[in-house]
């Protein structure tokens, strides 16, 4: 449950907030657009974003508007790959459907068919995108499950070191689909990605497949991941993040397959505390007449 005072903002206030405040911290649910950036001078110099995505953000109109814009990066990094893992040992085994069954009292002893899931290990995953917590990712799963890793990247990136010599990079997401067993998106928002994860792309995956997405809603067509559940061309899907937050459909919600976690990729307390302690050493930087080390604009 949130906190007492984890209220999102509306537009208007985060528009008073950078005509009245020196520093605005804006999270994932406050969306910074040019429409709230506005006309006119600004008081605030720094939007110091608690997160590592920053898509809710307008960063151009920021930027025009004299601006800087920073982030939270690597400190979210292992918590999400922690997610992207659970989530993906969840739908392969269907934790999601038998946990309900036992809650509803309707378990009657075990049986050899019973809730019957398949095999992670030394299966295929394939990744589209290939930051630090698809990297983290990789890891984890080649090096605990033993799987084959491959990577759907536009630009395959240099600090990858060790990690990318473990996994297979392929030179189009229609190539690696039709491959993986399992799907795990780790892309960013905005324009060029949405809907990339789209209807003619679903079809490319074989029905046996599990879908799994820890990056960012719009990057999947979620109503084209419905129909391909409904039709059986897909195995199954979990999900931690959706089209229009916090709404999620509830053709989702209602089905067996689909595993759902209300957008918990950096949720843990540690990874919480230190992303606030990002945002302070980039203001702490940006106070001090200094480029915040984070900055992304």
């Amino acid at each position: 449950m949130p906190g007492p005072n984890d209220a999102q903002l509306s537009s208007a206030q985060l528009s008073a907030a950078l005509r009245e405040a020196d520093a605005v911290c804006p999270t994932v649910t406050d969306r910074i657009d040019a429409e709230v950036i506005g006309e006119g001078p600004l008081r605030a110099g720094i939007l110091a974003n608690y997160g590592v995505g920053f898509n809710h953000i307008d960063v151009d109109a920021a930027r025009a508007a004299g601006v800087l814009v920073s982030n939270t990066p690597d400190v979210l990094t292992d918590c999400t790959a922690d997610l992207t893992m659970g989530l993906l040992l969840s739908v392969a085994r269907g934790l999601g459907s038998a946990e309900r069954l036992l809650r509803a009292d309707l378990w009657k002893g075990w049986s050899p068919t019973h809730v019957t899931g398949v095999q992670v290990s030394r299966r295929t995953l394939g990744l589209v995108g290939f930051g630090r917590i698809a990297q983290a990712v990789a890891r984890r799963a080649a090096e605990g499950f033993g799987m084959r890793v491959l990577v759907y990247t536009p630009r395959p990136p240099l600090q990858a070191g060790a990690v990318a010599r473990d996994v297979c990079f392929r030179r189009s997401l229609e190539e690696m689909l039709p491959e993986v067993d399992f799907l795990s998106l780790h892309c960013p928002g905005g324009p060029l990605t949405r809907h990339l994860i789209s209807a003619d792309r679903l079809r490319l995956l074989r029905p046996d497949a599990f879908l799994i997405n820890t990056s960012r809603g719009s990057v999947v067509d979620q109503q084209a991941l419905i129909d391909a559940l409904h039709s059986g061309s897909l195995a199954g899907a979990a999900l931690d993040v959706y089209e229009d937050e916090p709404d999620v459909p509830a053709a989702l919600k209602t089905m067996e397959n689909v595993v759902l976690s209300p957008h918990l990729g950096s949720a843990t307390i540690q990874t919480r505390i230190a992303m606030g302690m990002k945002v302070v050493e980039n203001l702490l930087a940006f106070f001090a007449g200094q480029n915040p080390p984070d900055c992304v604009s």
